[in-house]
C-alpha cells in the first residue's frame, strides 16, 4: 500500500477565519481526507512540529510526499529541505501543490527561481486537460473549470516540463502551465496548481482525483535503485 504524507504549513488556518471555515482540518486534514477515503495510507505533517513533522523515520516511511506552503517558506530549516531532497533522489515521490512553487524544496529540485505572475480577483479557471492518455488524468474530462481562483500567469519561471498535464486559462485572459511533471533522480514530481486557500478548491471532487491520480503516479517504482560511484568491470578486461 502507498504510504502518503501530506505537508501543510498550516498558518493561514491560525490566521485567517475564512480559511478555518472552508477547512476546519486544516488543508493537510482535507487532502488526507479523500486520500483515505480511497483506501491510501495518509499521514499529516505540519511546520511547528519538531523538525516540520518530517522526521527520518516519517520520511523513510513516506512513498509519496505532498507539500503545500504560503506564508512561511522561509521558516523550513534548511536540513530538512535537504533531506526531503535526498528521499525524492533516493525514489519518493513529491507533489507540490500551489503556492508550493516558491518553497525550496520545488526551488531546489527546479533549479531556477519558480516566480510568476498572480492575481487574487475571484476570476474562473479553466485547466485544460492536455495530455489525455497520461494516467493523472484518469477520469478527468477535457478540463476542469473552477468557479473562483487565485491567478497565476505566464511565465512560469520552471524548467521545461519533462510532461505538461494542464493548461490554465483564466478569466482575465492569461495562461499557465498549470501540471507539470519531472524527474528528479529515483524520483518522481508533479507541481499542481490549483489550491488557494480562500477557496473550496479541494472539495472539488475532479481535483481529488488529480490528486489521488498523481499519488498514485509518483509511487516508487518497485525496483532495486541504481548503484553509483566506482564500479568493478562486467567483463573480464584485457591486461594493458
Amino acid at each position: 500500500m502507498v504510504k502518503v504524507t501530506v505537508w501543510n504549513e498550516n498558518r493561514h488556518e491560525q490566521k485567517n477565519p475564512v480559511v478555518s471555515e472552508i477547512y476546519p482540518s486544516g488543508i493537510h486534514g482535507a487532502i488526507a481526507g479523500f486520500l483515505s477515503e480511497v483506501g491510501i495510507d495518509t499521514k499529516t505533517a505540519t511546520l511547528d512540529e519538531p523538525e516540520h513533522g518530517l522526521t527520518n523515520e516519517v520520511l523513510a516511511n513516506t512513498d509519496v510526499l505532498i507539500w503545500w506552503g504560503h506564508l512561511a517558506h522561509d521558516e523550513v530549516k534548511d536540513e530538512v529541505v535537504q533531506k526531503v531532497q535526498q528521499r525524492v533522489l533516493d525514489g519518493m515521490g513529491l507533489i507540490v501543490l500551489h503556492s508550493g512553487h516558491f518553497s525550496k524544496i520545488f526551488k531546489v529540485l527546479m533549479g531556477t527561481s519558480c516566480d510568476l505572475k498572480w492575481r487574487e480577483a475571484d476570476e474562473k479557471e479553466r485547466l485544460w486537460v492536455v495530455a489525455p492518455s497520461h494516467p493523472i488524468v484518469e477520469g478527468v474530462g477535457e478540463f476542469i473549470e473552477l468557479e473562483k481562483e487565485e491567478m497565476y500567469g505566464e511565465h512560469f519561471d520552471i524548467p521545461a516540463p519533462d510532461e505538461l498535464i494542464f493548461t490554465s486559462w483564466f478569466e482575465g485572459g492569461e495562461v499557465f502551465r498549470s501540471g507539470c511533471t519531472y524527474a528528479r533522480g529515483n524520483g518522481k514530481v508533479f507541481y499542481f496548481r490549483p489550491g488557494h486557500e480562500t477557496y473550496p478548491t479541494y472539495h472539488n471532487k475532479e481535483i481529488q482525483q488529480v490528486i489521488i491520480n498523481a499519488v498514485k503516479w509518483a509511487s516508487p517504482v518497485d525496483r532495486k535503485r541504481p548503484l553509483y560511484g566506482n564500479a568493478q568491470p562486467l567483463e573480464k578486461l584485457a591486461v594493458k
